[in-house]
Parts: C-alpha cells; structure tokens; sequence
C-alpha cells in the first residue's frame, strides 16, 4: 500500500492554529493541496487569515478564518483542570 493512499486525507476538515502566516499557513495551503478542507485560525492578522482562505479556496476546498486566541483557552482550561483535581 502506498503512503499516499494510507494517510488519505481527502474530503476531511483541519484546523491550522497560526494559518494565517508562515508555517500555519504553508501547513494549511499543503492539506488543502491534499483534499482537505480548512479553518486558518489566527488571533489578530485578518488580512493574512482571509488571503489565506482565498488561497484554500483557490485549491478547490472550503476555507474558513476563525478568529480566536487559543493560547488563553489553553491556559484556562489548564487551569480549570488543576483546580478540579483538588
């Protein structure tokens, strides 16, 4: 079997935290190159996050920016689940 047949990702959904530029978003341009839809989530560069989708797009695949800083969801939640285990 083949590894591009084994690791298939055509017709799945990724969300790419810092799609917006650099890597995240070299990440995000690759998975839609290989079938996959994507949501580029980027904290505070809505112009780069919104070229991006239209880079998706312009692959053929559903995109979407998500606007979010998910540094301070992890650190709440990390938080939240050291006081739970108390």
């Amino acid at each position: 079997m083949s590894v591009k047949k084994l690791f298939d990702l055509a017709g799945r959904v990724a969300i790419v935290t810092g799609g917006s530029r650099g890597i995240g978003r070299a990440i995000a341009l690759e998975l839609a190159r290989e079938g996959v839809n994507v949501a580029v989530n980027y904290r505070r560069h809505d112009g780069e996050a919104n070229e991006a989708v239209a880079a998706v797009r312009g692959l053929g695949r559903e995109g979407l920016a998500v606007k979010a800083d998910v540094a301070s969801f992890i650190t709440s939640t990390s938080r939240e689940g050291s006081e739970a285990g108390r």
